[in-house]
């Protein structure tokens, strides 16, 4: 058999294998993989943010105070607008700094298509108390990764 045939099919199969191993790391909430993951999530924020919450953007920034630092942040997020606030899912789980930030200070801000929004309220929710307030491209991802948790907040206005 040619290397010209084989090469390619090695390299599609490891690619497959690679996709698989990363949805499977993600159903099962695999520590080490989402330690990775955000690890190279942290590396990038900073490429993200310079779109992330501008008008037309599908993703947008929490804006956010540390507990012990007391700094202010801005991460990258998907929020999901509802007729209250904004749903955010939470594919590593409630236990990433942001949302325990949010959390505590009971209150943050969301730049989201190019308007800051002051939510209030925040609280960890299950799917099946938002899943009426999402759309069906949602529903995939939580499906597909197996997203148990998502962060609710409420407009401050």
């Amino acid at each position: 058999m040619r290397a010209s045939r084989v090469i390619p099919g090695l390299l599609a199969a490891g690619v497959v294998g690679a996709g698989a191993a990363f949805v499977i790391g993600m159903r099962n909430k695999s520590p080490w993989l989402q330690d990775r993951i955000r690890t190279f999530s942290k590396q990038f924020a900073s490429e993200a943010l310079k779109t992330a919450g501008q008008e037309g953007s599908t993703n947008g920034v929490v804006l956010h105070v540390g507990r012990s630092s007391g700094r202010e942040y801005a991460t990258p997020i998907t929020p999901l607008p509802t007729p209250d606030g904004f749903v955010i899912t939470l594919p590593y789980t409630s236990k990433v700094d942001w949302a325990q930030n949010v959390l505590a200070a009971h209150s943050a801000t969301i730049v989201y298509d190019g308007v800051e929004h002051r939510v209030t309220d925040p609280r960890i929710v299950p799917y099946a108390e938002v899943a009426p307030l999402l759309p069906k491209s949602a529903g995939i991802v939580r499906a597909l990764f197996d997203v148990q948790e998502f962060l609710r907040v409420t407009h401050a206005d």
